[in-house]
């Protein structure tokens, strides 16, 4: 009976064992069909039409560098194989390989060049993404086919086996990797026309039994490793020299009866029943625990040193491939964009409506300030206020400009007596009324100016940051044949970008009459940083206890802490001295009057918390669509990977172009309703868009992600909110830096007496 019901689930490996180990292993009719859901290949190309409308569309599917030297193998030339992690798209924890309690441990024994169990030296990008690379014992040599190769017989205890159900019942996939390609579980799409590759594959499965009704739990202790290789490039190809370009794992559960003297299994095709991790209770000690119960319990986690061994193997087939480039063999990994590609499209055009929309909007703006400051010009008032005369019974004078009340007869009648003068002067004479009545207050220091320039010298980091990442993506130099480079690029970036932070930071805190320079430095270079390393380092506590390798290692920590006190600190040192000491004050066109004009009462709508939330939903129309491809990358498919990094990159420019104008529109709106206060508003317009990003993040948690735990979503969350921080502080300095050039920009068009 249980023959039958696994002779299901053992086909789909015995298969790809005998696919492998014949020449159909290429044959597309015996790959495996992929799930419905699953996204096609990506396909290099863009619609032709399309590309004559953007001036970066050639970045659209950013290219990408696979290598830096092409690594080439001759006949019978050992290739390491190395163990990395495993991890599940509905847990944020993962593990180190070797960590595991039912997997063969490293003997230390030497395979190609290397002895097992080393650990390989990891960048801070590696690292921080939870990668623990180390070598393995499985021998493999170029063109040398293993049918069957003995491994080890490990014996797992109850807390062994239990652990193993945990990750199995979880989705648990193991990454190894040979000549930094990714172990891959192969697919095809549902029209069979195309194949792509899923990063991973499974540790294990579960099956219902029909008898008993509940799960039982196998492990897949076979593996067979299916490289395929084609000649190498240039003068190594003429030497004999060969290059893999896809590392393929199709795992099956053996049993642990029926092997050979080897410890191999002796029917490698045929459906076999699979290694249950199962070890039966101890009744008697069970029956001594509950002496009045007639009921015994058939889980048994108490370790009473019973063990259940299990036996690993693998085999090995080389298969030549001409079909695939070296430069191109990345290229299987990616999501298939034949689909998604014209969403991708839309997203663009649906931002390119919204910020033409804004676009129009701006302009409008612009050309009615204009006609209000320099229509008075060609009538010879050369941009000066001037206060304006009224007819009797026009309405009420600016309270700052108005001019005593007629005292008697004489001054109306002279009023009606010179009412045809007025009727000459009035086309030219313009009433002083909502924003250019606020050039006495404008340019006043905002409250807590001590935070604000700070906060906008690390928004110059994070902008500088940003836009490196994305260039170099776009380039293709960071990509994920260089695992870990866009966090440990990044964090580089923002690090020597600390100079850049320093001096924008001290220049405003100069402009804002600050004196103790040395003090905005020290705010500058460790508020943000700061608090951003004490969140991470408490959920890393959370992380520490779950003995995961998402947590950081204590000296990576330290190595972080040193890096923004010793490189960071003196960096913004630098610039600071220099915005302070050898640069001047941003000039203010006008200047502040020595009494704080009374701000009237302000509609709801333009309110701090409204303006930001109503301003800030207009950027996240633009860039939402995007985000979803990112979110599931992140989250939800682990095993792919995004790199659609022109899009991203056109969506971002977009994004930005709206912050700006939005930014405009409500300083703007701002301004006409005489509050001057627009130095934090201007920040929180310009982030406003993260709360409904991280609003996105929440709904995107319980709509799409099967994610469990109370530690997976404590670190779902939080990474998402500092996330969504780094997000708003960056376009909140983009924002700052619009409303302060257009606020100077009117301002500066216009003659106070």
């Amino acid at each position: 009976m249980r023959k039958k019901v696994q002779a299901q689930a053992k086909a789909r490996s015995s298969v790809a064992i005998g696919v492998a180990k014949s020449n159909l292993v290429t044959d597309p009719k015996h790959w495996r069909l992929a799930p419905r859901d699953r996204p096609k290949i990506m396909r290099s190309g863009l619609p032709t039409r399309l590309c004559t409308l953007f001036a970066l569309s050639s970045l659209v599917n950013a290219f990408y560098i696979p290598g830096f030297s092409i690594k080439s193998y001759v006949e019978n030339e050992p290739i390491p194989v190395q163990v990395n992690k495993v991890y599940s798209d509905r847990s944020q924890l993962q593990y180190a390989y070797y960590d595991l309690p039912f997997v063969c441990l490293p003997t230390g024994k030497k395979h190609a060049g290397y002895a097992s169990g080393r650990s390989i030296s990891l960048n801070l990008g590696e690292v921080l993404r939870g990668d623990r690379i180390m070598t393995s014992d499985y021998d493999v040599a170029m063109g040398q086919d293993q049918e069957c190769q003995y491994l080890c017989s490990h014996r797992a205890d109850r807390q062994g086996i239990k652990r193993a159900k945990e990750l199995i019942e979880e989705g648990y996939v193991a990454e190894w990797i040979v000549d930094n390609l990714p172990g891959a579980t192969s697919f095809v799409t549902v029209d069979r026309k195309h194949k792509y590759y899923a990063a991973g594959f499974k540790i294990g499965y579960k099956e219902s039994s029909p008898v008993k009704g509940k799960q039982n739990y196998y492990i897949n202790n076979h593996v067979t490793l299916v490289l395929r290789y084609r000649q190498a490039p240039g003068r190594a190809g003429r030497n004999g020299g060969k290059v893999i370009v896809g590392f393929e794992v199709y795992p099956k559960s053996i049993e642990a009866a029926h092997r050979d003297s080897t410890g191999c299994p002796q029917d490698l095709r045929s459906d076999v029943d699979g290694m249950e991790m199962y070890i039966a209770p101890n009744t008697t000690r069970l029956a001594s625990k509950y002496p009045s119960s007639s009921y015994l319990p058939e889980e048994d986690d108490t370790d009473d040193g019973s063990t259940l061994t299990i036996p690993y193997s693998y085999s090995v087939y080389f298969r030549e491939d001409d079909s695939i480039e070296w430069s191109k063999r990345w290229s299987l990994y990616f999501n298939n964009q034949e689909d998604s590609n014209v969403i991708h499209w839309a997203a663009i055009v649906n931002s390119l409506l919204i910020c033409s929309l804004l676009t129009v909007i701006v302009a409008m703006v612009i050309n009615r300030t204009y006609k209000q400051v320099h229509g008075r010009e060609a009538s010879g008032d050369d941009g000066k206020l001037l206060p304006k005369r009224r007819k009797p019974g026009n309405g009420t004078k600016s309270p700052r400009l108005r001019e005593k009340a007629p005292a008697g007869l004489l001054e109306q009648k002279n009023e009606v007596q010179n009412e045809d003068d007025w009727s000459s002067d009035e086309e030219f004479v313009e009433d002083v009324t909502g924003w250019k009545q606020l050039h006495g207050d404008i340019f006043r220091p905002p409250p807590y100016a001590g935070y604000l320039a700070p906060l906008i010298g690390s928004g110059m980091q994070l902008v500088f940051m940003a836009t490196g990442v994305l260039i170099l993506s776009c380039f293709g130099i960071l990509n994920p044949s260089f695992r870990g480079g866009f966090v440990s690029v990044g964090v580089a970036l923002f690090v020597f970008a600390g100079i850049i932070s320093g001096y924008f930071s001290s220049r405003l805190y100069k402009t804002f009459g600050g004196k103790n320079w040395r003090n905005n430095t020290l705010m500058t270079a460790l508020l943000f940083p700061g608090l951003l390393f004490i969140t991470i380092f408490i959920l890393n506590l959370f992380v520490w206890a779950q003995a995961s390798s998402t947590a950081i290692p204590f000296g990576t920590l330290v190595g972080l802490i040193a890096m923004m006190l010793l490189i960071q600190l003196p960096l913004v040192y630098i610039g600071s001295w220099y915005g302070f000491h050898q640069s001047h004050a941003y000039e203010q066109p006008t200047k502040t009057s020595s009494i704080r004009r009374q701000i009237p009462e302000q509609a709801w709508y333009t309110q701090s918390i409204y303006a930001s939330l109503t301003a800030g939903f207009i950027p996240f129309a633009v860039v939402f669509i995007e985000l979803l491809f990112v979110f599931r990358s992140l989250w939800q498919d682990k095993s792919g990977y995004y790199y659609v990094f022109g899009f991203l990159s056109i969506i971002s420019l977009v994004g930005i172009l709206t912050v700006v104008e939005v930014t405009i529109v409500a300083t703007y709106i701002m301004l006409c309703q005489e509050n001057y206060n627009w130095w934090w508003q201007s920040v929180f317009i310009g982030g406003g868009s993260s709360f409904w990003i991280f609003l996105y993040c929440i709904v995107f948690y319980y709509t799409k992600l099967k994610i469990h735990g109370f530690i997976s979503g404590l670190l779902f969350f939080s990474y998402s909110f500092l996330a969504c921080s780094v997000y708003g502080l960056l376009t909140g300095t983009v924002g700052f830096l619009t409303a302060y050039a257009f606020v100077r920009r009117i301002y500066g068009s216009i003659k106070a007496d």
